[in-house]
């Protein structure tokens, strides 16, 4: 066969496959979502607020890969988050996998900088990703705005980063919510007094962390799965079912617990934290629920989570805790930290739905709109002078009429509309229309800077 006719075969399978490509729809992969500009604007404007409280508490800004080598990944991660790992090769055969939280990253660091000052305090602001069903609030990539202390044995560590995680809260105009706090020593304690054998531990916590998802019912199904018996889980669901104010239920674990060396440390630890809150102001939000267990292994002592109590089921908005083994099982020296996270999709799908802040629509504070065509080159000049001030401004692209762009300005929520015409060019001053509040004013250039800032 000729030359030219495997030239044509080809010809036809290209344009098959190009006319394949036309004809499909392409969507977003399963659990990512894009954001367009206004709710990009919304998103970074919230992000913004967070990271002003993250350095008011002294955190400074850190960035870390959004991949990672698999064997970092896995270590300490717990059954549950290594099957949520989103795996793969590289070209030379490496095995790697996208991050499913920030701290396992921030580990390796520590790990590999032991000159870091100590209490190093970092935050870091960015991406996760879990293969899961994706939910209200929780996608398969994720934001997460992260902050950790390394190198400090003090609660008031611990604490400092749950009155952070408050904070940015309450300044973002969330008050509906309450944090929960554990203790993994007193989970061990609890454990070794219903006669659960240690190398059970992780396995059943994994368990009991799910309590708020599948029930008692579904806790003791699960548990009768790893053989243990019907006596020592009903022991178990007695124990973890205890949850209230801390003034209310810590007579009562403490009488539990008694005699019980590594429960006792635990419940010590819960006593000092509690006081240390009194200092930060969020003592009233604290309570006590030995059913959260966090199902990640590198957890070593106390343990939280900020809920919110809308009945939006959101559900966790910040969660972490202590893990003072973790630096040093990625080959680090004996690092004690702890640090908290938060949800960033969960805290806007809060936000949005309660509207409780008046999140703006667009970061262009004025748009130059010139009365004819003649008039435009002036526009633009006028949009260079602003941009010099820093001042953040768009002009017609589109040969619209003045009528038409006042309306496009008006669709992107700008503020601002300096109307540029011959009689403004003559007189030296320009109308600049306030979109809000329906009025205008004919100013010279200074005076409208100072009005836009």
């Amino acid at each position: 066969m000729s030359k030219n006719f495997f030239l044509h075969l080809d010809y036809i399978k290209v344009n098959c496959n190009e006319n394949i490509v036309n004809n499909m729809k392409f969507q977003t992969p399963k659990g990512t979502k894009d954001f367009l500009p206004q709710e990009m604007v919304r998103r970074e404007y919230i992000i913004q607020k967070i990271k002003e409280v993250f350095e008011s508490y002294g955190f400074e800004p850190m960035e870390t890969p959004a991949f990672e080598n698999l064997k970092l990944l896995v270590a300490k991660s717990g059954e549950d988050i290594v099957r949520q790992i989103f795996q793969f090769e590289d070209k030379a055969g490496r095995k790697l996998g996208l991050r499913f939280d920030l701290t396992i990253s921030l580990a390796r660091i520590v790990a590999s900088n032991p000159q870091l000052p100590k209490p190093f305090k970092r935050y870091e602001i960015g991406p996760a990703w879990r293969y899961e069903e994706p939910q209200l609030g929780r996608m398969r990539q994720f934001y997460q705005a992260d902050i950790d202390v390394c190198g400090s044995e003090s609660l008031e560590a611990d604490v400092e980063c749950i009155a952070c995680a408050v904070y940015c809260l309450k300044y973002l105009g969330l008050e509906k919510f309450a944090v929960r706090i554990s203790n993994r020593k007193i989970l061990d304690g609890l454990l070794e007094l219903a006669g659960i054998n240690k190398e059970k531990n992780l396995i059943v916590f994994r368990v009991i962390d799910k309590l708020d998802k599948i029930g008692e019912k579904g806790v003791k199904n699960e548990l009768l799965k790893i053989d243990l018996a019907e006596e020592q889980i009903q022991k178990l669901l007695n124990f973890i079912t205890i949850k209230g104010k801390y003034k209310k239920v810590l007579m009562r674990i403490k009488k539990i617990l008694a005699g019980i060396k590594i429960g006792e440390g635990g419940f010590k630890e819960l006593e000092k934290i509690f006081e240390l809150s009194k200092n930060y102001g969020i003592s009233d939000l604290i309570s006590l629920d030995l059913s959260l267990a966090r199902g990640l292994d590198y957890y070593t002592g106390p343990i939280f989570e900020i809920v919110e109590d809308t009945k939006k089921l959101i559900g966790t908005l910040a969660a972490g805790g202590r893990y003072n083994n973790l630096i040093e099982l990625l080959g680090g020296r004996p690092t004690p930290a702890t640090g908290i996270s938060l949800g960033i999709e969960r805290i806007i799908e809060i936000i949005k739905s309660e509207k409780m802040l008046d999140l703006p629509k667009t970061k262009v504070k004025v748009f130059v709109a010139n009365v004819n065509e003649k008039i435009k080159k002036e526009a633009i000049k006028i949009a260079q002078k602003l941009r010099k001030k820093s001042i953040s401004c768009q002009t017609d692209l589109m040969n619209r009429s003045l009528t038409k762009q006042l309306e496009f300005a008006d669709s992107l929520g700008i503020p601002y509309v300096i109307i540029v015409g011959e009689k403004e060019l003559k007189k030296k001053k320009l109308k600049l229309k306030d979109m809000r509040r329906k009025s205008e004013k004919n100013l010279n250039f200074t005076s409208i800077v100072k009005q836009i800032r």
